[in-house]
């Protein structure tokens, strides 16, 4: 199983060698130092920390530079561990797109975009009221629960709340295209997240 750490960079359209075109979502992936390996003997589970993002010193914490340090990895923004990822991996390699395949089936995480606070239509699918003869539920939620008994609203309830800005994982996504030199990685389909965020992108095996 092999992991990497990416930026999306936005979407766009290929032309494969037959003529069918592909919706594609573009990643700056890697390149990842390594800059951990956890063992079951000594943690108790087993898995790979990767350093993401070059950034300046300033910019981090001296407990965190004194990490990555250790590892003879630069200031890095993000560190991130893949469970069950370790394979043979040692502290001091970098990851980079080459890990993986033109084809290959992977499971890619992120935050999605936030929608800030939303109704029960738009965050979860629900139908409107009627809009003649003075209705006045035209975008209510409508009965939510009986009065006699219980006599409040059961917990599970779906209402209205913060939407979006959450964990996102979408499996099977395909790998259409490699490029090693800029470290690009062109995914079939939609990816989570905003433009510029970070995603986890791991093997979907």
């Amino acid at each position: 199983m092999t992991a990497i750490l990416a930026k999306k960079l936005g979407m766009t359209q290929v032309f494969l060698e037959d003529g069918t075109v592909e919706r594609v979502t573009v990643l700056e992936a890697g390149p990842c130092p390594v800059t951990g390996i956890r063992t079951h003997d000594r943690d108790g589970y087993e898995a790979v920390q990767l350093a993401f993002d070059a950034a300046k010193e300033k910019h981090l914490t001296k407990a965190e530079l004194g990490h990555l340090k250790k590892a003879d990895a630069g200031p890095h923004r993000k560190v991130k561990e893949f469970r069950d990822h370790a394979g043979e991996l040692t502290v001091g390699e970098t990851v980079t797109v080459e890990a993986f395949e033109i084809g290959q089936k992977v499971k890619i995480s992120g935050t999605s975009k936030g929608k800030g606070f939303q109704g029960t239509i738009k965050r979860h699918n629900f139908s409107r009221g009627p809009k003649s003869h003075g209705s006045h539920n035209v975008r209510a939620p409508g009965s939510i629960g009986a009065s006699a008994w219980p006599a409040r609203v059961m917990k599970g309830i779906r209402g209205p709340g913060q939407m979006g800005n959450q964990r996102v994982t979408n499996k099977g996504l395909t790998i259409v295209r490699l490029d090693p030199a800029q470290n690009l990685m062109l995914i079939r389909g939609s990816v989570p997240g905003p433009r510029n965020g970070v995603v986890e992108v791991r093997t979907d095996a």
